[in-house]
């Protein structure tokens, strides 16, 4: 039972949980009710733990995906945040040559971010799925694992999923205006061009070529979701806490 009880947050808390107040509102929203006594001494089974890791999973989710989808949710999150490409460091070592050079990498960072705040609602379904079909092995394998176990098991059973459904939500609001009539994708594409002419097209200093923004902010955005949960969940398994339904209670009592 002690083993079940430093647990309890690893799996409730592990999908961007910060604070109790943020477990509860969400728990009121799904209608859940809070218990205050519930009796832990209760033998239970294989399969009220699963369902105990499986209901703290859903109420986690719930909170992670609005923590990211909200607005700043990358953006301001130091974790997750996106930067520019790798092929735009160049750009930002001299950005002070380009004519407006600094507002133009201030807007595509700001769209970038805004794009993978858009993506981060469709993972809740995807992520739903893999916890509903988790068995109790999956369960057991996430309760005694590596400190990461959890973050692996989804990643492992969804990060295809989650890259096809970011991917055109994510193109979709690249392309779309965001800050001052300018896309992601127009930004970015103006910053590139004025960095290229600064050069006298590379005899100051080297070219930029453009990659693929949208595949590059599909992939960070999800490497930011993954980072999060496990970062979360390494947290929470040394800070048990966040009991907030009657199953979790009885699989996982009080310290």
């Amino acid at each position: 039972m002690k083993k079940l009880i430093i647990i309890t947050s690893l799996i409730t808390g592990l999908i961007g949980l910060s604070s109790c107040d943020v477990l509860n509102e969400v728990a009121k929203q799904q209608g859940i009710k809070i218990p205050t006594n519930i009796p832990t001494n209760i033998p239970l089974s294989n399969e009220e733990v699963i369902k105990g890791l499986k209901n703290a999973l859903n109420v986690g989710i719930d909170s992670s995906v609005f923590s990211l989808s909200k607005v700043n949710g990358y953006l301001g999150n130091e974790l997750v945040k996106l930067a520019l490409p790798p092929e735009a460091q160049p750009i930002i070592n001299n950005i002070s040559k380009i004519p407006g050079g600094q507002k133009l990498l201030n807007d595509a960072i700001l769209a970038i971010n805004k794009a993978a705040e858009d993506a981060a609602p469709q993972a809740k379904s995807i992520f739903v799925n893999a916890i509903t079909n988790m068995s109790i092995q999956d369960g057991f394998n996430i309760l005694k694992g590596q400190p990461n176990a959890a973050t692996t098991f989804l990643k492992n059973g969804t990060y295809t999923q989650l890259t096809n459904a970011f991917a055109p939500k994510i193109k979709t609001s690249l392309s779309k205006p965001l800050v001052m009539g300018y896309s992601a994708e127009k930004a970015y594409q103006t910053l590139i061009d004025g960095y290229n002419l600064a050069s006298l097209n590379g005899m100051l200093f080297p070219v930029v070529k453009q990659n693929s923004l949208a595949t590059y902010t599909t992939q960070k955005a999800l490497d930011g979701l993954f980072l999060k949960l496990e970062q979360e969940e390494k947290l929470i398994r040394q800070d048990p806490m966040h009991q907030v339904t009657d199953i979790l209670k009885r699989v996982f009592g009080t310290k």
